[in-house]
């Protein structure tokens, strides 16, 4: 059986067990049905509220997930190829790593303010350890064969960066990146349902208050669900693709 034929069934099975609890729970409000979400969903879908909600959280999950990768790689290729830096900074990331994504987010709202900036700094922070930890390890791995050969040959820094760290670095930089996008677009929900006025988590903030557990599922899938497709489109199959060289 073919793996999109597994997650369909597995989707499909979760979808069964859904609706047996709603039947067996009886009360709509409390445990609405697979089938109770489709009009909600098509009115949100029509008003446009929902694209919008969704396209803005999109914008902050992009920005915070390309800061993150970006400040994370390199920290973690420094750290992982210079032991004496690692060492100065190895403390910093164990604190980072270990502080909570709530008070990181309040800190930042309370330091910046309500703002965006406040809002893509607070996931950025959230993420940069992890990224740096992946990409540490995958720098401490690298072959010294490939360095020494490159020194022999002379080869330039910016070319035995392209040609040489890069190649042996992607499966951790794809791995880090499925990890990151998954953390991200979560920690930026509780973002906006704690300091913004748009997007999904202020949606689902506003329902939350209203006690509508509808539409806090109809906003919660809908995102789930555009991420998911992420994830199996885009970031699984870039994984393979980067992994196939050690399996060859």
């Amino acid at each position: 059986m073919s793996s999109s034929a597994i997650r369909v069934l597995s989707i499909a099975a979760f979808i069964i067990l859904w609706a047996a609890l709603a039947w067996l729970n009886g009360d709509p409000t409390v445990l609405p049905a697979p089938g109770d979400l489709l009009r909600p969903f098509y009115r949100e879908l029509a008003s446009g509220v929902l694209l919008d909600s969704m396209g803005i959280t999109i914008i902050r999950v992009i920005a915070a997930f390309l800061f993150a990768m970006t400040i994370g790689t390199v920290l973690g290729l420094i750290m992982g190829t210079q032991p004496q830096i690692d060492r100065w900074l190895d403390p910093w990331l164990v604190v980072f790593l270990n502080l909570p994504a709530l008070v990181l987010i309040v800190l930042c709202y309370l330091w910046i303010g309500l703002t965006e900036a406040a809002a893509i700094t607070a996931v950025t922070l959230n993420k940069i350890p992890n990224v740096t930890t992946i990409i540490r390890e995958g720098a401490r791995a690298l072959d010294p064969d490939l360095k020494a050969m490159a020194q022999v040959f002379g080869m330039r820094r910016d070319t035995y960066l392209r040609h040489v760290i890069l190649p042996q670095l992607a499966p951790f930089i794809a791995g880090a990146s499925r990890s990151g996008i998954a953390v991200i677009w979560k920690i930026v929900l509780v973002v906006e349902f704690l300091g913004r006025s748009s997007g999904v988590g202020f949606q689902i903030h506003m329902y939350f208050q209203l006690f509508d557990v509808a539409m806090v599922l109809v906003y919660s899938l809908s995102f789930i669900a555009f991420m998911l497709a992420i994830e199996w489109i885009i970031l699984q199959p870039l994984e393979r693709r980067v992994r196939a060289w050690r399996m060859a």
